[in-house]
């Protein structure tokens, strides 16, 4: 007995010590620096990279893994099979692949394809061995990595931008020219679980925090919105010179070099275009908002004749164009008019500078940055506040994707409805609905599935855009709304650029509203089950009316119905 009593009070020491140093836990670092020569004709580009990594680990590193993400375009890759896999089923009656992708990299041909080839790498001046496996290069290393020490990693690479497929690539439905994200050799991560040498099949991301340095060198009349801080406006105008201090001259060359710096994110994203318009707008001391897009006549006629006949009614392309325009230049005075619910219920955003550039397939979130499709209010809030749930927390989206996306389209709705001024009393119905779909069909999966797991991409968006979604509305329902909120907020503060993880969310959710909570995270998390409450009986009594309520379901909830003396069966 007096054995396992010190056994016991020693287990606990150990783990009041890893509670106590949870936040503080170890994490990999990174320093990358890159220089960029751009072939704007050919669509092609070479580089150099210069990467310090910080191994923070406890851990010896025998090998290192790196992302190449646009080898994913080329017919017969991953992405390809798999959604032309998925697109054989069909969901309600409609073929379930992502309808951006399709079978449309089968039909790439050679100089429509992406790819990024590595050569000479080197750690600490030593030339490594490597294998390709599609989009993850291995590096197996002649002298390993220690504990508690910084290696120097250098490469040369070169790509071809592919056709837009998905996110990044060249020449869009819009007309852009570049739309380059994913677009670097960029290395895996390594945390408590190992390294996370994840296959690009047009799904998550997982990056390891650090700092960027990045110079481009483009045709002198392509503008660049990119992640990070121009440090040379003066030298290259194009709307930046405003914001210097040093007066703005104009070059003879042919070619501008770019030079940006990023400090404490986890990737780099980048567009250019001739044709860009670029706005800006300070909207407090120490942040300027930009926003970037070009008309392009023919692709938005394009656009408009494909649109449905209902939508169309009323308008013409003079119209549609004029509006077009008009809702990307309201852009930042819609940012700005956010900015201040968003920093007061969901933390204050920490950088200098956010874009939102024309330039992706939809919406793509980026440090510093989105690349979007069109300026509707949705997609212009929604891929912002991914700076706080995924640019800023940096969760691994490929394990918790809900954790971002679902986070993301909660605060997205709530600051919709601030801007419409709270006229919605429920602005979470339609992730209700979509999730209580799922839930009935056969689709059905839990919350713990991998993101490039899922069997449809049906259950994959619904679970973690809507289920995640519901999951912070329901939370507020058991804890309160203003208990569920000062969660968010503690939340971001203690965890921002720390990778949490739901165990992580868990605690600060037991720790600010004193409840226990695991039950909620084991059923609706892990689990498919559901909730299902109805009336079982109503009656008087002594003039008051009692309901009883009976739970059909497979998961209780907590009520809050003591007001009305309800009994639970």
């Amino acid at each position: 007995m007096k054995n396992y009593f010190i056994f016991s009070l020693a287990c606990l020491i150990l783990l009041s010590k890893n509670i106590q140093s949870q936040t503080d836990r170890w994490q990999q670092r990174v320093n990358y620096q890159m220089d960029v020569i751009v072939d704007a004709d050919g669509n092609k580009f070479s580089g150099k990279q210069r990467l310090e990594y910080w191994n923070n680990s406890p851990d010896t590193l025998k090998v290192i893994y790196y992302h190449l993400y646009w080898n994913a375009f080329q017919p017969g890759s991953m992405m390809d099979l798999r959604s032309q896999e998925i697109g054989k089923r069909t969901v309600r009656g409609r073929p379930d692949w992502d309808q951006r992708v399709k079978d449309r990299i089968a039909g790439l041909k050679p100089d429509e394809i992406g790819y990024q080839h590595v050569k000479n790498l080197k750690v600490n001046g030593i030339l490594q061995k490597t294998s390709l496996y599609e989009t993850i290069l291995k590096v197996e290393l002649t002298k390993p990595i220690l504990p508690k020490t910084k290696s120097l990693i250098e490469l040369e690479f070169e790509a071809q931008v592919p056709v837009q497929i998905r996110r990044s690539g060249r020449d869009n439905a819009e007309g852009v020219r570049f739309s380059m994200a994913q677009w670097y050799p960029k290395l895996c991560e390594y945390d408590l679980q190992g390294w996370h040498p994840t296959p690009y099949i047009a799904r998550e991301f997982y990056g390891v925090w650090g700092d960027y340095e990045v110079n481009i060198q483009i045709d002198k009349n392509y503008v660049i919105a990119a992640t990070g801080y121009l440090q040379n406006p003066h030298e290259i105008g194009h709307g930046y010179e405003k914001y210097s201090t040093i007066p703005y001259k104009t070059t003879q060359n042919k070619t501008l070099t770019w030079k940006f710096k990023a400090p404490n994110v986890h990737d780099f994203v980048w567009a250019a275009d001739p044709g860009y318009i670029h706005n800006s707008k300070p909207v407090r001391k120490g942040l300027i908002l930009h926003s970037f897009y070009k008309i392009d006549t023919a692709a938005l006629k394009k656009q408009f004749e494909t649109m449905p006949q209902r939508m169309r009614q009323g308008t013409n392309l003079n119209n549609f164009i004029a509006s077009y325009k008009a809702q990307w230049d309201s852009v930042l005075e819609l940012a700005a008019r956010a900015l201040p619910f968003i920093d007061k219920n969901y933390g204050e955003y920490p950088y200098k500078q956010y874009s939102f550039i024309q330039g992706g397939d939809g919406g793509m979130e980026y440090p510093m940055a989105t690349l979007l499709k069109g300026a509707g209010t949705g997609v212009v809030i929604h891929e912002w506040m991914h700076s706080w749930y995924q640019m800023m927390l940096g969760t691994n989206e490929s394990l918790y994707p809900w954790m971002d996306e679902g986070f993301t389209s909660f605060a997205e709705s709530n600051v919709n409805n601030f801007l419409n001024g709270n006229r919605d009393s429920f602005p979470h119905q339609d992730a209700f609905a979509s999730y209580i779909a799922l839930s009935k069909s056969d689709y059905n999966e839990p919350l713990t599935t991998h993101s490039d797991h899922y069997s449809t991409n049906t259950a994959y968006s619904t679970n973690a855009y809507s289920k995640g979604e519901v999951f912070l509305e329901q939370l507020g329902y058991i804890v309160g709304a203003s208990v569920r909120d000062s969660i968010l907020l503690r939340y971001y503060n203690t965890w921002k650029f720390k990778h949490p993880n739901v165990n992580d969310f868990m605690k600060i959710a037991e720790q600010t509203s004193g409840l226990q909570l695991d039950w909620y995270k084991d059923f609706f998390v892990n689990t498919t089950k559901t909730i299902d409450y109805g009336i079982d009986s109503l009656w008087d009594e002594g003039g008051q009316m009692k309901i009883r309520l009976r739970n059909h379901g497979t998961m209780p909830i907590k009520e809050s119905w003591n007001n009305a003396h309800a009994h639970r069966s």
